[in-house]
């Protein structure tokens, strides 16, 4: 019998030795990855606006709105004037949409 207990004793010592060995194993891995999920929630704000203000430096500005040529004032016109024609557009709103294609 006592060679029983020392076996018993020894797979005791060996279980809780592996149990100790692994909570701290749990503890370190939880403190690290702890860290490191503070370091990156305090570099997220900074790294998105440094990303945002790369990406407006690199954007080359919008081109200038193309000038209407005299051909595209004359389509719209015409096209407005159709409009008017068939019962669409009454003589004011004619006037003002007219107005609005010369004045541009």
């Amino acid at each position: 019998m006592p060679g029983l207990l020392r076996g018993v004793a020894r797979t005791a010592a060996i279980a809780g030795t592996a149990s100790a060995v692994s909570g701290r194993v749990q503890r370190h891995q939880a403190e690290h990855f702890a860290e490191r999920d503070q370091n990156i929630a305090a570099n997220r704000g900074a790294g998105y606006e440094q990303g945002v203000q790369q990406v407006y430096a690199q954007a080359p500005p919008p081109p200038p709105p193309a000038a209407a040529t005299q051909d595209d004032t004359l389509e719209q016109l015409e096209r407005l004037a159709n409009l008017k024609a068939q019962g669409i557009l009454t003589e004011a709103e004619f006037a003002a949409q007219k107005a609005k294609i010369l004045a541009g």
